[in-house]
């Protein structure tokens, strides 16, 4: 493959005028630009990202800071993988590239973050589990790179963030689980430390309030499959009559975890009691029974978090009126519910 240099010495010009041709400058005489077009397809060139990047000040990366600490055991949250996916396909759909920055901030200080930026030339940056608060995320929201949090409630003179409807899809979850005839119904939450988790949490209890509901039965897990279990366990070992008869959990994968301790109890469900999760992994459709649950559209996430990064690098949003994106979540109706297979297959994806 060649380079600018090798072009310019079969063409036998100079660099500066192969780079004004590639790049349709009009100062140079089209039957030039046009032998090197040829010669270039012939050779195989390609232009070099990081010279591009130097000339325009830009490199058309976005950047990626991804908290390491949000995890269990080793494992990455299965929905936030998803949204991964879901960013980098709207990414290279506008032709940006996705650079995941491993920043040192005890080491490099304050301006950790906005350093890596810099030496990369980023566009733009997207947040995933980070604390706002720290300093170097606080110099960073308050320059003028364009920046968006997913489910990271961040602001600053060109940062938004983007989430899931959470509390209307916990409300959803709520009221399903009421017309299904339940007036007990509990409700294992995320951390509450995460914006996500409170949301679902504030739905809940909104939802209980609008429908006489008693909202007492509060567990905590942190979104992964052991803590469902053991908040499962002490549902499953309160009495009979004072047991709640569904539960709304706030996280699939705790949804299964609990799944798992009530059978362990013997405990059917939804028989004895009945579930909705939240989020709607891969493994949701594939347990049995198949779980309710609350469906977020990773991919609709994904879309959100860089369409909004690009208004801002492009200019199309005023730096004051930047708002927070809510994408729709919907009830998707299987098996652990109780609702009755008719309905579960038809509401099935």
């Amino acid at each position: 493959m060649a380079g600018i240099r090798e072009l310019a010495k079969v063409c036998g010009v100079s660099v500066a005028t192969v780079s004004r041709a590639l790049n349709g400058r009009p100062e140079v005489n089209e039957e030039t630009r046009r032998q090197i077009q040829l010669a270039a397809e012939v050779l195989g060139y390609r232009p070099s990202v990081s010279a591009r990047a130097l000339v325009r000040g830009r490199s058309d990366a976005v950047g990626l800071l991804w908290d390491s600490a949000y995890e269990t055991a080793g494992r990455r949250h299965p929905f936030l993988l998803s949204v991964l996916v879901g960013i980098k396909q709207a990414l290279d759909a506008a032709g940006r590239h996705l650079i995941l920055l491993n920043v040192e901030t005890d080491r490099l200080g304050k301006r950790a973050y906005l350093e890596a930026a810099a030496q990369f030339q980023l566009e733009g940056v997207i947040l995933m589990g980070v604390d706002e608060r720290r300093p170097a995320m606080r110099a960073l929201l308050g320059s003028d790179l364009a920046c968006i949090g997913f489910d990271v409630p961040i602001s600053g003179p060109r940062a938004t963030y983007v989430t899931s409807d959470n509390r209307e899809g916990a409300i959803q979850a709520v009221r399903h689980l009421h017309a299904l005839g339940h007036r007990k119904i509990a409700t294992i939450t995320g951390p509450l430390t995460m914006m996500p988790a409170e949301a679902r949490l504030e739905g809940y209890r909104d939802a209980c309030r609008e429908l006489g509901l008693e909202d007492e039965y509060v567990s905590s897990g942190d979104f992964f499959l052991d803590s469902g279990y053991t908040c499962g366990e002490r549902l499953a070992g309160m009495s009979p009559e004072h047991r709640p008869t569904a539960v709304f959990v706030a996280g699939d994968e705790m949804a299964l975890g609990a799944v798992h301790a009530f059978a362990d109890a013997g405990l059917s469900v939804p028989g004895d009691i009945a579930v909705v999760g939240f989020d709607d992994i891969e493994a949701a459709a594939l347990v049995r029974p198949a779980l309710t649950t609350i469906k977020q559209d990773s991919h609709a996430l994904g879309a959100a978090a860089v369409d909004t990064l690009l208004r801002l690098v492009d200019g199309k949003d005023a730096t004051h009126t930047i708002e927070p994106v809510l994408t729709p979540t919907r009830l998707i109706v299987r098996q652990s519910c109780g609702a009755g297979e008719s309905a579960a297959t038809t509401a099935r994806d």
